[in-house]
């Protein structure tokens, strides 16, 4: 009777303990989102390279990346005057994330408009 209360208390203890997988696969977005702030170290390239990889890394392991991540390389190609590719990916942010459609909309608006 010992072992099976034992063996019980385990058994709840071992499941309690597990942790879940996050929802969305950041990678190193938050690097990237600080690098882009501070502006001195990294170039604009290099930071559209960090969240290329995020992506690529994201869909190696099967996982949607975080929301803002296209939207945030959406407007690094736009500063850099790569206008389609800004487009392309401020689409794919509104496609994987609907509610952000009213503010990328937004944004592709006045991209146009510059």
């Amino acid at each position: 009777m010992k072992k099976l209360l034992l063996t019980a208390l385990i058994a709840v203890i071992v499941t309690g303990c597990k942790t879940t997988e996050p929802l969305y696969y950041h990678g190193q977005y938050n690097k990237a989102v600080y690098n882009y702030f501070k502006a001195e170290d990294v170039t604009l390239e290099e930071q559209i390279s960090m969240l290329q990889e995020v992506i690529q890394k994201a869909a190696a392991h099967s996982k949607t990346v975080a929301p803002g991540i296209h939207a945030h390389l959406g407007m690094l190609y736009f500063e850099t005057g790569n206008a389609d590719l800004g487009t392309q990916h401020l689409e794919q942010e509104k496609l994987l994330f609907p509610e952000s459609a009213q503010y990328i909309d937004f944004l592709l608006k006045s991209k146009k408009e510059a």
